[in-house]
């Protein structure tokens, strides 16, 4: 009976162990991250995806990255008048599929030290794929042929970690023949700029921004490469914050920006990315431009007889979508050598207005943190984050002494944050700095800091 009851005992611990450990397999698959072949509107893919996001890559397309799917939200254009389809190389055209690729600067067919462009091996060569790593995190490999043309070959790494939307990028440029070259790596990213509530109109509230350069070596601190100098959809704010409201007109504009970051906002359904580079001081860029901006649109041109034109602007000849691109410094190779490219891009949410990035995220609507009369802090502002985890309140006196931190509310890359509450501060405070800690405790940095202000009596 004594060992009838020990087998029973043991079976009931069992079984209340299973329980237990059940639900952990979906958590931990949900936590994962995971790659996997697909087909995606046609092509052959390779789809990488966490909680988050949804990569789809077409190796054959020249290693194109064409589409990231974040929180349900595509942000990339995709040519419909391409779409599934693969033409082989071929330098009298261009056959632009959307997406993001990897290019080279400086652009143009003056002579050899100038890249034509058009549908070369760079452009449109299949790109061979490898999986490198994956589960809690995972990076993928994607390698091109070597282009004789240019001399250059291009080997490329996506990134994808388990507990965030950040996706991490790494060119390597190699220089494949016995000559030395000069050469700028370029990230190209075409964001889709049609109207959600109607594809065959632009959106009437996307735009982009980046700092710009307070000692730049351009006029305005910007340069019009291409299209109408007096572009009413090009300003620096007071703020200094350079922006491009897109309008369905070709225009180039470069900037020698030096914060390492530019942010693209969709105001109609409110999601935004974050691009980062890392700007070298100490390097040449091409045409000293280290971001360019291109709206795409109908294009003014001279028809030879002192006339202006303007192209077509039917939006099947000239498609939505709008340009963000990252330049890497000139670097000169030798034979057999090679330099690198690193950039992080950060999908998130956004308001109907923007006032800067972090390293933790966004802010949509500035913090303000007010002394109320009952001795409590009011704080309001809304902001989109980067990593989920929680925002912290650190309070600091006049001298600048911490008071100590206060953890507000949870929050996710996925959901934007609206921040309305009030909460009893450690003795009384003089500013406040808004921190960022992820899930596992790490400190991403502050959102914004300001002084705690005091409310208005009557």
């Amino acid at each position: 009976m004594r060992h009838i009851l020990v087998l029973l005992l043991l079976g009931l611990m069992n079984a209340k162990l299973m329980a237990v450990q059940t639900p952990r397999g979906p958590e931990i698959s949900k936590s994962g991250c995971h790659i996997q072949a697909t087909n995606y509107k046609g092509w052959s893919a390779e789809e990488v995806s966490n909680r988050w996001v949804t990569l789809e890559i077409v190796p054959q397309n020249g290693g194109r990255l064409m589409q990231v799917i974040f929180a349900g939200h595509s942000f990339l254009f995709v040519n419909p008048k391409y779409e599934g389809k693969y033409m082989p190389p071929d330098p009298s055209r261009w056959f632009n599929y959307g997406g993001d690729k990897v290019w080279l600067l400086p652009e143009g067919n003056d002579d050899e030290q100038h890249w034509v462009g058009n549908s070369d091996l760079l452009d449109d060569g299949p790109y061979t794929f490898r999986k490198v790593s994956e589960g809690q995190e995972c990076e993928i490999e994607l390698t091109g042929p070597a282009d004789p043309q240019s001399g250059v070959q291009f080997r490329r790494t996506i990134h994808l970690d388990a507990d965030s939307p950040r996706i991490r990028f790494h060119v390597t440029m190699l220089n494949k023949t016995g000559h030395s070259i000069q050469w700028s790596m370029q990230s190209v990213s075409q964001y889709d700029t049609a109207d959600p509530a109607d594809r065959s109109r632009p959106n009437p509230n996307f735009s982009t921004f980046a700092p710009a350069n307070p000692s730049s070596s351009y006029l305005n601190r910007y340069h019009v490469r291409f299209g109408p100098s007096e572009n009413p959809a090009a300003s620096i704010r007071d703020d200094g914050l350079f922006t491009v409201h897109y309008l369905h007109l070709g225009a180039e504009l470069w900037l020698d920006s030096t914060s390492g970051w530019l942010a693209v906002v969709d105001g109609a359904s409110h999601y935004a990315m974050v691009e980062r580079f890392h700007y070298e001081a100490t390097e040449p860029y091409p045409g000293k431009a280290s971001v360019i901006f291109w709206t795409n649109g109908p294009e003014l041109k001279w028809n030879g007889e002192d006339t202006p034109t303007l192209s077509s602007a039917d939006p099947s000849e000239s498609p939505y979508y709008l340009e963000a691109e990252l330049n890497s410094p000139l670097f000169d190779l030798r034979p057999g050598e090679s330099r690198d490219f690193d950039t992080e891009w950060f999908p998130t949410r956004s308001g109907d207005e923007f006032h800067g990035a972090q390293e933790p995220g966004i802010v949509a609507h500035p913090l303000q943190a007010t002394l109320e009369a009952n001795g409590k802090i009011r704080f309001s502002g809304s902001f989109g984050v980067f990593f989920a985890g929680r925002l912290v309140a650190h309070f600091y006196n006049q001298h600048g002494i911490s008071l100590g931190t206060m953890p507000l509310v949870e929050v996710d890359p996925a959901n934007p944050v609206r921040l309305e509450m009030e909460v009893t501060p450690p003795a009384k405070p003089f500013r406040v700095s808004l921190h960022l800690e992820d899930q596992n405790g790490l400190d991403h940095g502050s959102l914004q800091e300001v002084q705690v202000g005091m409310v208005a009596t009557h």
